[in-house]
């Protein structure tokens, strides 16, 4: 099947694609630039270097600005995916969904109206356990925002090794974050991956941080040879 995935440059995304690659065919990735940095919908932390990932991966995007504006933005995410389904005849959509049945239903109810099958390669997978396979797998992957207690600006930029997957799972069972952010906790960007035809190195960053909220924000990267 050509399919389109749905792309923000973070973990569950682009394990979702690595695992849609092994039976469908990617045509594109499809990518919604919100302006708002508390979308409901749409991860916002780094997502201007997505270019740079659909580059590094060898896979054409498509890109489109919204307000950001609560079921607006879903507005905008269908046109998007109709623009992708004229432009590269796909005939279904990939997401990252683990556990957001916000996301997914609206994602499913927007295939429906455009005719596309609905593909959630993640859907109810074990949290831990898929962190772990980003570990195995060899993703290089960066905690590029946080937005939940006991969070703090210590965790911006750290990468995500079995140690810090174990400090997550504890702060679970302390607190109920959800390890894998799907709570909206924390957000992450993919600096390396399998399907990467090259590395994407950071020159140059900032965080910006507020108690238990903050970003690190990519100002500057360039890619490295594998």
């Amino acid at each position: 099947m050509k399919v389109g995935v749905l792309f923000s440059g973070g973990k569950d995304s682009t394990l979702a694609l690595h695992k849609v690659v092994e039976k469908d065919e990617v045509c594109c990735l499809i990518t919604i630039l919100s302006l708002n940095p508390e979308s409901y919908m749409f991860h916002t932390p780094n997502i201007n270097i997505t270019a740079m990932q659909a580059e590094a991966l060898g896979i054409p995007i498509v890109t489109k600005k919204t307000e950001g504006k609560k079921e607006e933005e879903v507005t905008d995410l269908e046109e998007a995916i109709s623009q992708a389904k004229k432009d590269f005849d796909i005939e279904g959509i990939v997401t990252g969904a683990v556990e957001s049945i916000y996301q997914a239903e609206r994602i499913q109810r927007l295939c429906n109206r455009l005719d596309l099958c609905c593909l959630n390669p993640l859907w109810k997978h074990n949290q831990k356990g898929l962190l772990e396979e980003l570990i195995s797998q060899n993703f290089k992957v960066i905690i590029s925002g946080i937005f939940a207690y006991p969070l703090d600006e210590k965790w911006l930029g750290k990468e995500l090794k079995l140690e810090v997957i174990e400090k997550l799972v504890m702060l679970q069972q302390k607190f109920g974050l959800s390890p894998s952010g799907e709570g909206g906790e924390i957000e992450t960007t993919v600096l390396d991956a399998p399907l990467f035809k090259k590395k994407i190195e950071i020159l140059d960053f900032i965080t910006e941080a507020k108690g238990n909220s903050g970003i690190f924000k990519i100002k500057k990267a360039r890619f490295i040879p594998k």
